[in-house]
């Protein structure tokens, strides 16, 4: 194809770079920092040599997002690929940044036919790719709280393990904000676990009846006192907010699945605003900053935790 090419071989630090003509003649070799000054040099240096086409190992990241608005298109490819190409080049297939970014260009140069070309972003397509990462790490921290809870629980008290579907469901982390702790579900009888679930709408098949006799059949750890008050057996420990927090997660969980019409601004659940108000308003006493669970929690503590309190 004609025109200018460049290959770029990125670093966090660093961005080593080779413009070639469409002969491919060298024409710039350089290094730029990963700094606005750098960049902002690498594209006016794509600009003075009307480089139409640059190859990157990387398909996205505000370097690809620099490139794209400076007004050349960007191939994405893949370390794999780059690999596989070194021994066209090479016969040692060694690896270095001054030979990547002369592969990176002469694939570019000669088979950019093979190789997707990015387009650039519209500004609802950058939101929703914000949007659709802050909902992964979201989920990956609270899969990973849940891990940390369940391993708590199989230590101190299986028994709420397996009672409901999900240990992090509302309805299983309601169950152990009542009852943190086997004394506290000592007295629990059918009838108070069947209000229990009749005032959270429970509707599986599995009766009162019989998730008391799951819960009563579970192995019990052997705590001391001090550690079974910390549970939470107080009411001032079974006040606090900490599991109410998990709920308006899950909400704005389903709040950013669910695409809206461009232009139309986000809808605001004011249920899940003023309850996540109160918690916060209920909790402001607890001046003890977030942090990893650790062994020695009991499982409320660690609830609550999970819960981002």
């Amino acid at each position: 194809m004609g025109g200018n090419c460049a290959g770029i071989d990125w670093a966090s630090e660093k961005h080593d770079v080779l413009i070639e003509d469409p002969a491919g003649e060298e024409l710039l070799g350089a290094t730029f920092m990963h700094d606005e000054d750098g960049i902002s040099a690498l594209c006016a240096a794509l600009e003075c040599f009307e480089v139409q086409l640059v190859a990157i190992e990387r398909p996205e990241g505000l370097l690809v997002d620099r490139l794209l608005e400076s007004g050349v298109r960007v191939l994405a490819l893949h370390p794999n690929q780059v690999k596989a190409a070194r021994d066209r080049f090479r016969a040692s297939g060694g690896k270095s940044d001054r030979f990547d970014r002369f592969v990176l260009c002469e694939l570019a140069r000669t088979d950019a036919h093979r190789f997707r070309i990015l387009e650039p972003d519209s500004d609802q397509t950058k939101a929703l790719r914000a949007l659709t990462r802050a909902r992964e790490d979201l989920v990956s921290a609270r899969v990973a709280m849940a891990n940390q809870l369940r391993a708590e629980l199989e230590r101190f008290w299986p028994g709420p393990i397996g009672l409901f579907n999900d240990l992090d469901s509302p309805i299983s982390l309601a169950f152990l904000e009542r009852y943190p702790s086997p004394q506290d579900a000592r007295t629990l009888g059918e009838k108070r676990l069947m209000a229990f679930l009749r005032a959270r709408n429970y509707n599986n098949r599995k009766t009162a009846a019989q998730l008391l006799k799951r819960l009563r059949q579970a192995p019990t750890g052997r705590a001391g006192d001090s550690r079974a008050a910390c549970f939470g057996r107080s009411p001032t420990a079974r006040r606090r907010p900490g599991l109410a927090q998990i709920g308006s997660d899950a909400r704005l969980s389903k709040q950013r699945r669910t695409p809206r019409p461009t232009g139309q601004p986000p809808a605001h659940d004011s249920r899940s605003h003023a309850s996540t108000s109160a918690a916060r308003a209920a909790g402001s006493g607890d001046r003890s900053p977030q942090r990893p669970i650790h062994r020695h929690d009991p499982p409320q503590r660690a609830a609550q935790l999970l819960r981002g309190h």
